[in-house]
């Protein structure tokens, strides 16, 4: 077996080293981002003109749904039985994903 030795009277090869950043990167398809994007203004949107209900909020959808409270934009958090009942009750409900950069 021959040992590689790298020689010393060429020049070497300069390969571009990519720039450090403090910041973690992913790589991302265009398609995907833009996703991400519409996501994210989805989400500023509803919090921005919806009523935060927290873990009330199948109570709450219920209550508008049947008349016994005013009827407004809600959101809030439900298990998936939870919101598996209110379809089949017949309440509209929609759930949006939280993104892995909304969570950091």
């Amino acid at each position: 077996m021959v040992p590689r030795v790298a020689r010393t009277d060429r020049e070497r090869s300069s390969v571009p080293v990519p720039e450090q950043s403090d910041q973690p990167q992913t790589l991302i398809a265009e398609p995907e981002r833009q996703v991400r994007a519409m996501l994210r203004a989805l989400r500023e949107h509803v919090v921005a003109h919806s009523e935060h209900v927290g873990a009330r909020f199948p109570e709450e959808a219920r209550k508008i749904h049947y008349g016994e409270a005013e009827g407004r934009s809600i959101y809030g958090e439900a298990s998936p039985a939870e919101a598996r009942a209110l379809i089949e009750e017949g309440i509209e409900v929609a759930a949006i994903p939280i993104l892995p950069d909304d969570r950091n």
